[in-house]
């Protein structure tokens, strides 16, 4: 049975392929953010940045207060958190090929050790 991805990790992965959006985010960890306070390491106008807020809102990793002409940003973590286990379940994959890898090395190693103290006997 294939096991069915939550909808909303294309998005996720869209909003984190762009290092702009990664750079908020990691601002944002630390906590919540003004628009302008994300646009400034940028030198982008805030009508850039609030596109690039709004891509995070669309992936459900950033969440948006109006206070009076001020917008406050705060991550919300959960859909890292997904995107997080998604990508584990291939990083399992990876190390158990790898690890075959490293068995197949290591045998190879030990058949050339082997042929080796044959021809220096």
């Amino acid at each position: 049975m294939v096991e069915q991805e939550p909808p909303h990790l294309d998005a996720v992965f869209h909003a984190l392929s762009d290092r702009t959006r990664r750079a908020m985010l990691r601002t944002l960890s630390l906590g919540d953010h003004s628009i302008g306070e994300l646009a400034a390491p940028f030198a982008m106008s805030f009508a850039g940045a609030s596109k690039h807020v709004k891509v995070l809102e669309g992936a459900g990793l950033v969440s948006r207060e109006v206070r009076g002409r001020t917008h406050l940003c705060r991550l919300d973590a959960a859909r890292l958190a997904e995107a997080e286990a998604w990508l584990r379940y291939y990083q399992r994959f990876w190390t158990n090929r790898l690890d075959a890898l490293d068995t197949l090395l290591r045998a190879e190693d030990a058949e050339k050790a082997e042929r080796q103290q044959g021809v220096d006997r």
